[in-house]
């Protein structure tokens, strides 16, 4: 299997080409103060060989090693405390954190490339970083001062780790029924007791103490998701001083036996009385959640674009070496007995799809993250709002689109092996097993697509569809004079006006017909997905094209081809989708229960 190299070519070129990240830096004084090109470049580049040399030679043993828990202690494989040490002592922990606190201040456009270098890499150790970065931002915008001069700089600088623990034993999307309960001391702390299950790296040897944020029920909360607060409980009680404490009553009652992602600690949390911190207003315990959910969802597509780019190096290289029959045009090596594989149309159609999606998802993944880095830094308050509306858009299509691109990515790297990639050792099973976890953890997708299509699209009547619709309109508008683009443009804008027209029609039926909107939501999803990767790659073109004709290297002539396969054998899947939406819901809820 392909060493895991992070592809900086490709995004250097995303960030400084294609999206030019260092104007829309130089356009929000709070990350001017703190990014600049040189500086991106230089952690992209450190970034990359951490990711490569430390994190990615861990992956397969992590994996077959898995952590381990004995009475409540869980210790993680070989290696990873010294790679997260390795983490720790570079300040990536921070990388995107509040420098007032003792973070880097890096924008989202920036931080994404590392998290997808991190994810592909090592997706099982990935998640720790990543969760502490979740935390972190859910304290620092709802958090009281002194709970984030307490705890932000230990967080941020990796001595400590943050767990998010939302999910109950019979709550997973429906928070609203949860039962750990939080009882006021009358001293401003809370006693938290309850049973919290799937909690990613909950406890582990790696940080000398991990701060759990909790969501739980005061007595006399309201029924519902509008009763539900959010609490900080440590690990380790932590003194006035800053020093670690005597330990609190929360323990590690299992880890789960795992699909995927071995490496990581999924842990059942048990909190037994457990002091805990109110982190932000009573009973808006979700508001404080969902600031920190746009990143997290995110950075779970994210980590689908990871392992899919895992998958495809390896595949890559595989089918350029691996010799099997000859070219349907005859020998193109004579003096072997056979050719590469890369020779035959159909692993050169998987391995287009792989590359498409891959570069395209990274594309569209920056895209996003430049609408975070808007939200959060613009100081004009109508460009800082129309960004936000795009986030909530968008969000749930790059968690669910990009993973389930990035899943269906890995199983084409593993055909493109055939029989060797359902074998362990060349590593595309793994790739394949952790990548599944993406579409059903940070919600799964089919509530992300319900997200998309009923709270986003039909709840707002379009409105904030049409944030996104009138960037692609004036994107193809401006363009329409460009002779390299007409080939991607005219595609482009069929497959947006299909788009608005299936939104159109599922906003019209939603009032007469409450099933609709779920009837319709996957396919929505895919179809704007598929649409938007489109414009993504229409982006690229308009990038590439002139370089091409003077590029020696092939990068950018590569680009022009890879972008005409896309429109050519993927963005047509569109035209079935709308299809299938237009359908309605009828034949979807006709049968009994008996009937199953």
């Amino acid at each position: 299997m392909a060493d895991y190299q992070a592809p900086l070519r490709d995004m250097r070129f995303v960030l400084n080409e294609v999206f030019d990240a260092p104007s829309l830096w130089a356009s929000l004084p709070k990350v001017a103060e703190n990014v600049d090109p040189e500086t991106a470049d230089a952690i992209l580049e450190e970034a990359g060989k951490i990711c490569g040399g430390v994190l990615a030679p861990l992956n397969r043993e992590g994996d077959e090693q898995g952590s381990s828990w004995n009475d409540g202690e869980v210790t993680a494989p070989e290696g990873f405390k010294e790679a997260y040490q390795t983490i720790v002592e570079g300040g990536w922990n921070g990388l995107g954190g509040n420098p007032e606190f003792g973070g880097m201040g890096m924008p989202k456009t920036l931080v994404a490339q590392f998290e997808e270098m991190m994810q592909g890499a090592n997706m099982a150790f990935g998640l720790a970083p990543m969760l502490t970065a979740g935390a972190c931002l859910a304290m620092d915008a709802h958090a009281s001062q002194e709970l984030k001069e307490k705890y932000l700089p230990n967080m941020y600088s990796g001595v400590w780790s943050g767990a998010m623990d939302l999910t109950e034993p019979h709550a997973g999307t429906d928070l609203g029924i949860i039962r750990t309960k939080a009882e006021p001391n009358g001293d401003g702390s809370f006693n938290v007791t309850g049973t919290k299950i799937f909690i990613t790296w909950g406890e582990h040897d790696m940080a000398e103490n991990i701060i759990h944020l909790v969501l739980a029920k005061l007595p006399d909360a309201p029924k519902g998701p509008k009763g539900i607060s959010l609490f900080l409980v440590p690990k380790f009680l932590v003194n006035d001083d800053g020093s670690l404490g005597e330990r609190n009553t929360l323990s590690c009652g299992s880890i789960e036996k795992k699909m995927g992602i071995k490496a990581s600690a999924t842990c059942v949390m048990n909190f037994d009385g457990a002091k805990g911190w109110l982190v932000g207003e009573e009973n808006k315990g979700l508001a404080a959640m969902f600031t920190m959910m746009n990143y997290e969802r995110l950075g779970v597509g994210i980590q689908g674009i990871g392992a899919a780019e895992a998958s495809l190096q390896s595949a890559r290289e595989y089918a350029m070496e691996r010799i099997q029959s000859r070219a349907p045009t005859g020998a193109q090596q004579p003096e072997k007995a056979a050719d590469p594989i890369l020779v035959h149309p159909d692993v050169r159609r998987m391995l287009l799809t792989m590359k498409s999606y891959v570069e395209g998802g990274r594309a569209f993944s920056t895209y996003v993250a430049q609408w975070l880095d808007i939200a959060k830094y613009a100081d004009d308050d109508e460009r800082r709002e129309h960004a936000e509306g795009m986030v909530a858009l968008l969000t749930p299509v790059a968690k669910a689109f990009l993973t389930d691109r990035g899943l269906e990515t890995c199983i084409a790297g593993q055909q493109v092996f055939g029989g060797h990639g359902f074998i362990r050792e060349w590593g595309q099973e793994q790739l394949v097993r952790d990548c599944r976890i993406t579409q059903i953890y940070e919600g799964t997708n089919g509530i992300q697509a319900l997200d998309l299509m009923g709270r986003k699209v039909v709840a707002s009547q379009g409105k904030l569809y049409e944030l996104f619709a009138q960037d692609l309109a004036a994107f193809i508008e401006v363009n329409s004079g460009d002779e390299a683009l007409r080939p991607f443009l005219e595609p482009l804008a069929a497959a947006f006006e299909r788009l608005s027209d299936v939104t159109d029609f599922v906003i019209n039926q939603a009032g007469d017909n409450p099933d609709v909107v779920g009837a319709a939501s996957v396919d929505y999803l895919d179809l704007f997905g598929l649409t938007a990767l489109g414009y993504m790659w229409a982006k690229i073109v308009k990038t590439a094209a002139p370089k091409a004709a003077d590029d020696a290297s092939g990068f950018y002539s590569g680009k022009v081809k890879t972008a005409r396969f896309y429109f050519d054998r993927l963005l047509p899947k569109t035209v079935s989708l709308a299809e299938a939406i237009r359908s309605g819901s009828d034949s979807m809820m006709a049968l009994t229960a008996d009937e199953f």
